[in-house]
């Protein structure tokens, strides 16, 4: 059992800012995977099949970024699923813009959702996949997340966020996390 959870917030207005990387994310990790985003479970929009054998789940959490916990915990539950079959993906202003970050554990950081899902599932033990957006704005941070993508930033965030649905992918796939650490880390 795997479960990759891309995280955001749902709603058209959202669709194209840093705080939606990870459901970009999640997405291509379900196109690399031939799954298709089709049933609403636990919250969250989910693409589920079988590779290889072994159950893997795609989901976006609907709850909104900052409860996003609720989803994931319920998704772990309904699935019988453990924190070490997870991994999660998300924007991270804490990295600089255009990196990618693999860990297989880790704190929260400055992320609420984050922050949420390991308050929800009560322990930090999950991997996850951290894509950088930090840029030069002066404005508030909570203004920024929610903010529209530069559009000379797309080239490098498509390529950053396709290489998190990659990772993702090989992941669920079964793939050594150390093994996907080394292929996808970049600064």
């Amino acid at each position: 059992m795997k479960i990759i959870v891309g995280l955001g917030n749902p709603g058209e207005k959202y669709k194209k800012t840093y705080h939606n990387l990870g459901f970009i994310a999640a997405e291509d990790a379900a196109i690399e995977l031939c799954l298709v985003f089709k049933h609403k479970k636990c919250r969250a929009l989910v693409a589920e099949g079988y590779i290889g054998g072994e159950k893997v789940v795609v989901a976006k959490p609907q709850t909104y970024m900052n409860l996003s916990g609720e989803s994931v915990k319920e998704l772990l539950g309904y699935y019988k699923a453990r924190p070490e079959d997870l991994i999660v993906v998300y924007d991270d202003y804490d990295l600089p813009k255009g990196s990618l970050r693999i860990r297989k554990e880790g704190s929260a950081g400055s992320h609420n959702g984050m922050k949420n899902i390991v308050e929800e599932l009560g322990t930090e033990k999950f991997a996850r996949v951290r894509i950088g957006f930090k840029g030069e704005e002066a404005i508030p941070l909570i203004d920024y997340v929610l903010s529209g993508i530069a559009k000379e930033d797309y080239p490098l965030f498509a390529e950053t966020v396709h290489a998190a649905g990659l990772a993702a992918a090989d992941f669920a796939r079964g793939e050594d996390l150390d093994a996907v650490m080394r292929k996808y880390n970049k600064r």
